[in-house]
Formats: C-alpha cells, sequence, structure tokens
C-alpha cells in the first residue's frame, strides 16, 4: 500500500546518526544521500522492499512532527523491539509511554516500544505475538 514514510528533520547529521542506529537494528544498511534540487538534503534508507526517508524541508520551513502521528517499525522478535527502543534512546531519543514490552489489543497479542526520536517523530517498534492454540 505505501511507497515510503518521510520525515522531516532539523538537522540532518543528528537525524543520521540516530537512524543508522536505529535502523541498523532491523538490518537497514547505510542510506542513500541525495539533494533536492532545492538545496535540502535527504536520506533514503532501503531495506526489505522498503523506504524510510529523511529530509530537510523542502519548503525551507521548520520540521514539525504529525501530532496523532506513529511510524510503526516491525520487529521480527521481542528482542529486537528492546534493540530498536535502546538504540533509539542511546542517539538523542526518548522512551515514551510504557517501557517496551507486551500489549493487548484489538490488534492481539503484541510486543511493543514507543520512542520519539530527536525531532519528535513518533516511532513504534512492533512485533506481534504467536500464540500456542
Amino acid at each position: 500500500m505505501f511507497s515510503h514514510v518521510m520525515v522531516g528533520t532539523n538537522d540532518l547529521e543528528h537525524a543520521k546518526r540516530f537512524y543508522d542506529a536505529v535502523l541498523g537494528t532491523l538490518g537497514a544498511g547505510e542510506p542513500h544521500r541525495d539533494q533536492a534540487a532545492t538545496g535540502q538534503g535527504r536520506l533514503f534508507y532501503r531495506h526489505d522492499g522498503n523506504t524510510f526517508c529523511v529530509t530537510e524541508p523542502i519548503d525551507g520551513d521548520e520540521a514539525t512532527f504529525a501530532n496523532g502521528g506513529t511510524i510503526g517499525f516491525k520487529c521480527s522478535s521481542p528482542e529486537q523491539v528492546h534493540a530498536f527502543h535502546d538504540a533509539a534512546v542511546a542517539h538523542g531519543g526518548t522512551s515514551i509511554e510504557q517501557p517496551p514490552g507486551p500489549r493487548e489489543g484489538n490488534l492481539g497479542a503484541m510486543y511493543l516500544a514507543y520512542v520519539r526520536d530527536p525531532d519528535g517523530n513518533k516511532l513504534c517498534a512492533f512485533h506481534r505475538v504467536k500464540r500456542d492454540r
């Protein structure tokens, strides 16, 4: 359904250090770096057919985050959720909501962690827990 997800940043190098560490826990490598025709720097992380982008705003205004918006990253295990969370906090992110752990919800059993990146974007590390039947 999605071609990519893009967030804005006011400090591309700080965002790169943060996302290199956080997305590295999911297996993403070094981003492709380019520059928009208008001069703003951009990072494109590609992994498993998905693209996550970080950009300086093309309109020249300050980058802001969405109130109520969350970007979820699929993790393969609870351990990977913790690694994502810990890398985020170690690289300038902020742990928010509950500590990483299991949750019950309308989507079934999940293992989650929520953080904000250095620009305030809300990220979720998500692992669906399989139940024995």
